[in-house]
C-alpha cells in the first residue's frame, strides 16, 4: 500500500514523502491516527505542500530544543535526602523528580522521559545527567544530593564561574518512600 504521511512517523519518514508500507500497518496504524492518508494521484500534487509544512515544523522544534538546551545545560539541581550511614538513601531520586525540577525551572511541562537515567539514584553525591531532547541535542544537567541537616559543600572557583552563567540551583526535599504494609 502507497501512503502520503501527514506527519514525521519516526523510523518510516518525514512528512510529504510517499513511501510503500505493508497494508495492515497502514490500515491499522498510520491512517486511522491521521499520521498518513492513502497516495493517490490527488494527494501525491499536494505532497509538496505538506513536505515544506513538515520541513517548518522541524526547523520550529529544532530551535525550540535549542533554547531550552541553552538554559538547562550545566544547571545544578540540588535535593535534600534522608540518607543511612553509608550514604544510602532512604527512597531514591527517580527521572520524575528531576523532570518535575526541570518543570520548575523552565516554567512549562517538562516530559520525565528525556531525561536519560537508567536506574533511580540512590546515593548522596553528584550526578551528571544527560536529557535528550532530540537526537542531536543532548544537554547536561548536575544532580548533587546532600543528607539531610547538611548544606552543600561550597563549589571550587572554575565550578563559580560557569554557576554564575547558569539559573539558581533548584532543590527539594524528598521524604522516605512510605511503604504499603
Amino acid at each position: 500500500m502507497k501512503v502520503l504521511l501527514t506527519q514525521d512517523v519516526y523510523n518510516l519518514g518525514h512528512a510529504g514523502e510517499v513511501k510503500t508500507v505493508a497494508d495492515g500497518y497502514g490500515r491499522n496504524y498510520l491512517l486511522p491516527r491521521g499520521l498518513a492518508v492513502i497516495a493517490t494521484s490527488s494527494t501525491v500534487k499536494r505532497a509538496d505542500a505538506v513536505k515544506t509544512a513538515g520541513l517548518k515544523r522541524r526547523a520550529q522544534e529544532q530551535s525550540d530544543m535549542e533554547a531550552v538546551a541553552q538554559v538547562i545545560n550545566g544547571v545544578n539541581i540540588q535535593f535534600t535526602a534522608r540518607t543511612g550511614e553509608k550514604g544510602k538513601l532512604f527512597g531514591s531520586i527517580t527521572a520524575g523528580n528531576i523532570a518535575d525540577k526541570l518543570s520548575q525551572l523552565l516554567g512549562k511541562e517538562f516530559d520525565k522521559r528525556k531525561v536519560a537515567l537508567r536506574e533511580p539514584i540512590r546515593e548522596i553525591g553528584t550526578h551528571v545527567i544527560t536529557i535528550r531532547l532530540a537526537t542531536d541535542i543532548a544537554p547536561t544537567v548536575n544532580v548533587i544530593i546532600v543528607p539531610e541537616g547538611v548544606t552543600a559543600a561550597p563549589a571550587a572557583a572554575p565550578a563559580e564561574t560557569a554557576a554564575a552563567a547558569q539559573p539558581e540551583a533548584v532543590a527539594e526535599t524528598v521524604a522516605p518512600a512510605e511503604s504499603a504494609a
